[in-house]
């Protein structure tokens, strides 16, 4: 017998899923991304520095930061700052969300300036590294756009979109867009990262039990791009939307 999703959803559908834009007023971009009950504040903010590495070669950089508040998970989790800064966990998905999206940005477009995008997770449900990643781009877009209309660069910093989605296997079934529920049980779990044309920037994927199968691997990610083909064609119609 198949696993039975807790929330009803069939093995291939996603969370509901809402970006709206616009959610922080001083932000150079900003989205709140909700999967569920997963909730992430994405920002992109400029500054007009460069690390050390890039000073007088006249491109820029793009970094993320992310976090968690204390009672974004069902028990309180003592911030950061106060255990001598961030986990292991925490640079794992800060270098995961900037390598996403860095693999889709025009760094000479942005001249010698950072761009950092924040992920800041309101809510914590599974999944909030895809969630953060497929909401960072969305601040990403609306950062470049608004920097073209205040004449800060002269063309759009993106060169295609990406998005990402969790998938898994409980109970010997493949599933698309894990909640926390499933993610702690899974025999599987794997995050993926596309671009819009359907390239991989990065699969992550680890058997927490048994040892997966090629055939297995080709089903999780066949969900996968399926899941963010569906994240792309939202975060279209968000940008399209808001002007």
């Amino acid at each position: 017998m198949s696993f039975v999703r807790t929330d009803g959803r069939a093995p291939d559908e996603l969370r509901p899923a809402r970006i709206t834009p616009g959610f922080l007023p001083y932000a150079e971009g900003s989205v709140l991304i909700e999967m569920g009950n997963t909730r992430v504040v994405c920002s992109a903010s400029l500054e007009d520095r460069v690390p050390p590495f890039l000073r007088n070669s006249g491109q820029g950089w793009l970094t993320a930061e992310y976090a968690m508040l204390p009672r974004a998970t069902q028990t309180r989790t003592g911030r950061e700052i106060g255990r001598g800064g961030p986990s292991g966990r925490t640079h794992e998905i800060q270098r995961l969300i900037g390598r996403s999206l860095r693999a889709i940005a025009d760094m000479k477009a942005l001249g010698e300036r950072t761009l950092t995008l924040d992920c800041d997770v309101l809510q914590a449900d599974g999944g909030t590294r895809t969630a953060a990643i497929t909401g960072a781009y969305v601040a990403f877009a609306l950062a470049s756009r608004q920097l073209i209309k205040s004449g800060k660069i002269t063309r759009s910093l993106t060169t295609n979109q990406v998005a990402a989605v969790s998938v898994g296997i409980v109970n010997n079934t493949p599933l698309l867009d894990l909640k926390y529920d499933e993610d702690s049980k899974a025999e599987v779990d794997m995050n993926i990262v596309c671009t819009g044309d359907g390239r991989f920037i990065e699969l992550q994927g680890t058997a927490e039990r048994q040892p997966f199968s090629p055939a297995q691997m080709d089903e999780m990610v066949a969900l996968g791009v399926h899941g963010i083909e569906a994240l792309i064609a939202m975060q279209k119609a968000v940008l399209a939307e808001f002007q």
